[in-house]
């Protein structure tokens, strides 16, 4: 998006109410450049109609019309006092109508995300010296050279192969090995690029812009953001490192729903030979100060607590560099993809390619005959292969089937979203939540809150001051910048939810996937039973100040402001909508789904697309529902298992 001049102050306007800066040690956001943060994400959205949408609101944001709409009377918005403005902001974000108070959401996630991570002109954001939060480091002067070295094609491209896979994260990269394993001719397509540890340690702004995916970046109707890898190795370079086996509950649930080898041996092995792959072990999950937050908390109040299982080598330093590893391990420590499964494929003979978006599945008379792919600049690839593989993601899987033509009418749906909130605790004491071992502790006391094994699991996660930002409300950019600065002192308890219902993904006129999802009232009682309950372990911990993602403003402080039950019913009156409280999907999984039938399912109990049975699908999108962890080991011994089935059938 190029703005206008129009609509260029505009946008400058709004970051600039967001975040105004002090006036003394902190400069306003078009000071800092972060006007320029912005429009660089914005370009990186794949939906024309959205970045559309927004040239539209801002052109007319300094209307006395778009005055009228934000209760402020026939007056431009830079005719308003700071606190004007911001009173004109709350009134979006506190309105009854979903499509006012997203649009806040989105507004506030923008600006604040841009202001929190861009260095400025002098390399350094003030606000990071504010808080306590160090500069980028850069990547290690040690760094070994990329290991790897896949093709970047320049020129129109046509490969042959045996089998072609869709897609480089725990999915993709795990197949390829298995595939090229069995001696099959492999060639992996990535949409992005290949980063390694020489890339990493740059800061969050990097991070976000050549690590994450472009785009959605939300649900349609606002409810959840969406978090997903795009590079080689997908999200297993991002991820937090947890490694757990699937529980035995669910993996009975899904043999249930008709693929039977979720409960035997077959899936036992894959767990067992994706974990020893990936050197899973408690070696490394010393606690944090975060975690040591929610295991103090939890043990006071009687709830159990355990150790996490990570993927990392003796590398890990488990502090202050693990706590940036969500945007790459300089260390080289992660057992990611790009180090396992993928280094095992390109070894035996494997071809890589990156920047290389598979917009296509050739099917003809009923069977996959290869892939189109272009390039970022439009450069066409056509891979011929005897199979394909798609492991593009829960959200990309989908729609490239649908733009492939299938029609079983579960494609896109069952689509689940693991909804995670937050809730926030100031301590005495300073955490520092962007260091230490990125998780380590898990508290499974409301797993089960409905007896079938659906309910919420307690977590922490870095902080860093940009990804803070999704999970906070703003009542002001005072209170806003005060929050950020007590954020050294502030732990953090995240509540994954383990929904039993359901999603979609469609495409939309361009054939990009359009994400609907809303919090069933069921999934909605689980999610704040978790905040309650998270409330609960900060206070156990000896919290001074508790509050929520919740946009009303939802707080209180024990012992003297307030109380828990106060803070729960606080909770309930703000609600839970769109727009309402801050929620995010890590974990997306379940929408192209493994099932006995295609009247229930997307694949087969093989991962095969019922109308093209040498087009297997490997990747989170199998899930036949959610699967209530860390979804990575499954997703690679799901992968692991139909690539060793697919192989079978090939030789």
């Amino acid at each position: 998006m190029e703005p206008t001049a129009r609509q260029r102050a505009a946008l400058g306007i709004i970051c600039d109410t967001f975040a105004p800066g002090d006036g003394l040690a902190l400069p306003s956001a078009t000071e800092l450049g972060a006007v320029d943060t912005v429009l660089r994400m914005i370009a990186r959205n794949p939906r024309v109609a959205e970045t559309k949408q927004l040239g539209m609101l801002l052109s007319l944001w300094d209307s006395r019309m778009f005055g009228l709409l934000t209760g402020s009377g026939p007056r431009r918005f830079s005719a308003l006092s700071q606190a004007e403005r911001e009173q004109a902001l709350l009134r979006l974000g506190d309105s009854g109508l979903a499509a006012k108070r997203t649009l806040f959401q989105a507004l506030k996630s923008a600006a604040l995300l841009a202001y929190n991570v861009t260095p400025g002109p002098s390399g350094a954001n003030p606000l990071w010296k504010q808080m306590g939060y160090p500069t980028p480091p850069g990547p290690l002067a040690s760094a070994p050279a990329p290991a790897l070295t896949p093709l970047r094609p320049t020129e129109p491209t046509t490969l042959t192969c045996d089998v072609v896979v869709v897609g480089s994260g725990a999915g993709g990269g795990t197949a390829a090995a298995v595939l090229a394993g069995a001696g099959l001719d492999v060639v992996v397509l990535e949409r992005g690029n290949y980063y390694d540890d020489r890339d990493f340690g740059t800061g969050e702004l990097d991070g976000l812009l050549h690590l994450y995916a472009p785009g959605p970046q939300a649900t349609a109707e606002g409810q959840l953001t969406l978090a997903a890898g795009t590079c080689l190795g997908g999200g297993t370079v991002v991820n937090w490192s947890t490694s757990l086996p699937t529980p035995d509950s669910v993996r009975a649930e899904w043999a249930d729903l008709g693929v039977p080898q979720f409960t035997g041996g077959e899936f036992d092995e894959a767990l067992a030979t994706v974990r020893q792959r990936l050197g899973v072990t408690l070696d490394h999950s010393p606690l944090s100060a975060r975690d040591a937050i929610l295991e103090r908390g939890a043990t006071a109040l009687g709830w159990d607590v355990d150790s996490l299982p990570r993927n990392v080598s003796d590398a890990c330093d488990a502090g202050a560099d693990c706590g940036s590893c969500g945007y790459g391990c300089r260390l080289g420590a992660k057992r990611s993809v790009t180090k396992t499964w993928l280094h095992d494929a390109a070894g035996l003979g494997a071809r890589l390619v990156v920047d290389a978006n598979v917009r296509a599945v050739d099917v003809r008379n009923g069977r996959a005959q290869g892939v189109s792919a272009r390039t970022s600049t439009g450069v066409p690839i056509e891979v011929r292969a005897r199979a394909v593989v798609v492991a593009a993601g829960a959200i990309q899987t989908p729609a490239l089937l649908r733009r492939s033509g299938l029609r079983n009418k579960n494609i896109g749906r069952y689509l689940r979203l693991h909804p995670a909130a937050a809730v926030y605790g100031v301590f005495e004491e300073e955490i520092r939540p962007w260091e230490g071992g990125l998780q380590a502790r898990i508290c499974r006391q409301h797993a089960n809150l409905d007896g079938n094994g659906y309910g919420v699991i307690y977590e922490t996660g870095p902080v860093q001051p940009g990804l803070a930002v999704g999970f906070m409300n703003w009542r002001g950019a005072a209170a806003h910048r005060a929050t950020m600065l007590d954020l050294a002192h502030t732990g953090v308890v995240g509540i994954i939810t383990r929904d039993r219902d359901h999603g979609s993904v469609s495409v939309d006129r361009s054939g990009e996937p359009v994400v609907d999802y809303r919090l069933s009232d069921h999934d909605r009682a689980h999610l704040r039973a978790g905040i309650g309950g998270a409330a609960q372990i900060l206070e156990a911990a000896g919290a001074r100040r508790i509050f929520s993602g919740h946009q009303s403003g939802a707080s209180y402080e024990p012992g003297a402001r307030g109380s828990h039950a106060d803070f729960v019913a606080a909770c309930d009156a703000a609600g839970y909508g769109p727009g309402q409280c801050s929620m995010a999907a890590l974990h997306i999984m379940g929408s192209a789904r493994m099932g006995g039938s295609r009247d229930m399912s997307a694949t087969d109990p093989d991962g095969a697309a019922w109308e093209v049975p040498n087009l297997v699908v490997a990747d989170g999108s199998c899930f036949p529902t959610s699967s209530g962890v860390n979804p990575m080991v499954t997703i690679e011994a799901i992968a692991y298992m139909n690539a060793k089935r697919l192989a079978a059938s090939l030789i």
